[in-house]
């Protein structure tokens, strides 16, 4: 199951840096983007737009102000699930999402990770 986390950070104080590991450990294909490049757990964060296939899962780690910009990008991606984490929740993109078909949740993805709730939909 492909996950992306968007709005990636090396800064290992941040929860997208946690969310990584952990989902690397957890045995996920993970792809990262993020403001700056860098490495977590073996996995490149990519700058701007990256062309990514069968995305599954996109895990946002930005504010709704931020988001806006990437509506197209998000969507065009078609993953089967959005997840808005604490701080991220946005109702425009949310509505968007459902309306092409996509689940939204509204969690914490290290949360669904530590009760083994991250399972494929």
């Amino acid at each position: 199951m492909h996950t992306l986390v968007l709005g990636a950070s090396t800064n290992p104080s941040r929860v997208s840096y946690q969310a990584i590991q952990r989902l690397v450990h957890n045995g996920f294909q993970v792809s990262a983007v993020g403001l700056r490049t860098g490495t977590v757990a073996g996995v490149a964060i990519q700058q701007g737009l990256p062309v990514l296939d069968q995305v599954h899962t996109i895990t946002l780690y930005l504010n709704p102000q931020r988001q806006n910009p990437l509506y197209e990008y998000v969507l065009g991606l078609q993953p089967k699930r959005i997840i808005f984490n604490p701080g991220t929740e946005n109702a425009e993109l949310a509505h968007l999402a459902k309306a092409a078909e996509i689940e939204v949740v509204y969690t914490c993805t290290l949360v669904m990770l530590a009760t083994g709730d991250y399972a494929e939909v």
